[in-house]
């Protein structure tokens, strides 16, 4: 794949139990650059246009309740197959579905609260980047 960047977000659930430097590390400790590095509350606008591949689901009202809910801690990871990588580090989106040893499988219970976000392809990443940081905030 070479190298990629990727949007890894520390949800709400994170943030409240103190969990955003266990989830830092583990990126760092990986190998990957931080890129970006903020902690913000999200607007309902900027949650929408977030997540507006959901618009439209059962789930989207609950989504962003949840994710404008409190702060989150948002980074830009750069490295080798970042995208991949990432995912394959958080687990899948059901933390009780999720392998130990991966971020949802340590610490999530749920399919809602699951504690982190990653980018799943390149254009993902791309968008979420923009809606999150802008180009001055990320270093090269």
């Amino acid at each position: 794949m070479g190298v990629e960047r990727t949007l890894i977000v520390v949800k709400p659930d994170g943030v409240r139990r103190g969990l955003v430097g266990e989830i830092i590390s583990r990126f760092e400790r990986k190998g990957f650059k931080i890129k970006a590095l903020k902690m913000f509350k999200f607007t309902r606008e900027q949650a929408e246009e977030f997540y507006r591949v959901h618009k439209g689901k059962h789930f989207f009202k609950d989504l962003i309740e949840f994710i404008t809910s409190g702060p989150v801690v948002a980074m830009v990871i750069e490295g080798d197959s970042a995208i991949s990588v990432a995912r394959i580090m958080i687990g899948p989106t059901d933390g009780r579905q999720a392998p130990p040893g991966t971020i949802r499988g340590d610490y999530a219970l749920s399919k809602q609260y699951n504690i982190v976000h990653a980018s799943d392809s390149p254009e993902s990443a791309e968008f979420e980047i923009r809606v999150v940081f802008r180009d001055n905030e990320i270093i090269d």
